[in-house]
């Protein structure tokens, strides 16, 4: 009988471990994002997201020259803000909210837009300025904390006053073409300050990754990368700086130590966008391989895959209650994953 009492055991403790895998597993997948709604109503691609700081609006940039406001209670489209006569590439909410900023990427022709940052009153809908003297396409704006300063990328980093609305600086030191790729050359992607506004951080197609104290100037480089670095995101605590390229990797930077953290690999095309979440736990990267990967910042290791989207995703962005993931792709639509319910 005592065999067959310890065999009893063995079995029911296997069969107990058995179930507590299985419960691991079912509670890990049912907490995975999932699709909560798909927008649509661009007519091109959609380039560029970002989320207001309420995180009741998404503005969407697409190249058929549209700015698009949409209601995140309702998922419904609440305003389209004028139209570009050239592709539209970034988007950026102000800290308060009552200000986007915006910048077209290419057009069939010499129009003005190209060289042109404009800020929308939110409230109204309205153009509230211009800022003038770009030289090459906007492909990034970014505001700082304290909403006194705008960075847009126009070849170099141009610094704003927007108090006067007049140009402050501007920051150099990119190569002119990353010579691993036969992509047209433009010098800097991707601007981002850092939450305390102590830094600015700057991707380019020289390969590398600039970041600069804002205070004093003082800039550093971060090499690694073998092929165009295209985003830039800082982490909520400013300690950790992403960088996304078309090296196929994501890339996490120790801007204490400044060097390099970690290598993210999984993408199969070139990692256009990266996002962390607002609690700085997960990082999200968009590609051209038509998916968007959260990788766990904590062990660097990847959490899960979205799929979904039908062409390459240009842009990803956490909305700052951390509840919804914003993607937007070639395939002309927004979508919204549900990160605090899985539902």
């Amino acid at each position: 009988m005592k065999p067959n009492v310890e065999r009893g055991r063995r079995v029911a403790a296997w069969l107990g471990v058995a179930c507590l895998g299985l419960l691991a597993v079912s509670t890990m997948s049912a907490q995975e994002p999932k699709l909560r709604a798909t927008l649509k109503g661009h007519t091109d691609a959609v380039a560029a997201v970002a989320f207001s700081p309420d995180s009741k609006t998404l503005a969407s940039a697409s190249y058929d020259g549209t700015l698009k406001l949409w209601d995140m209670t309702t998922g419904k489209q609440r305003a389209t803000l004028g139209e570009y006569k050239g592709c539209l590439g970034c988007v950026a909410f102000s800290s308060d909210g009552k200000t986007l900023a915006s910048g077209a990427i290419g057009s069939p022709g010499p129009f003005p837009d190209l060289k042109e940052v404009k800020l929308w009153d939110v409230a109204t809908g309205k153009v509230r300025t211009t800022l003038e003297a770009q030289t090459y396409f906007v492909h990034s704006v970014a505001f700082s904390p304290d909403d006194k300063t705008l960075a847009s990328v126009n070849g170099d980093v141009t610094l704003w006053d927007l108090a006067t609305n007049k140009e402050r600086a501007t920051l150099q030191g990119h190569t002119k073409e990353d010579r691993e790729t036969t992509e047209p050359a433009y010098p800097v992607e991707s601007v981002a300050f850092s939450p305390d506004g102590k830094t600015l951080a700057a991707a380019s197609h020289d390969i590398t990754v600039k970041v600069w104290d804002v205070a004093t100037a003082k800039r550093s480089t971060f090499q690694g990368h073998t092929h165009a670095v295209y985003s830039v995101a800082f982490s909520w605590d400013s300690k950790t700086l992403a960088s996304a390229s078309g090296d196929n990797s994501v890339r996490l930077w120790d801007l204490a130590a400044n060097k390099e953290r970690a290598t993210l690999k999984g993408h199969t095309g070139s990692v256009m966008s990266v996002a962390f979440s607002p609690d700085g736990k997960i990082l999200a990267s968009a590609s051209h391989d038509k998916t968007v990967k959260l990788w766990d910042v904590t062990t660097d290791k990847e959490r899960t895959t979205l799929q979904g989207h039908e062409g390459m995703v240009y842009s990803v962005a956490f909305s700052p209650d951390g509840k919804t993931l914003a993607s937007v792709s070639a395939d002309k639509t927004v979508r919204l994953w549900d990160m605090a319910t899985g539902k």
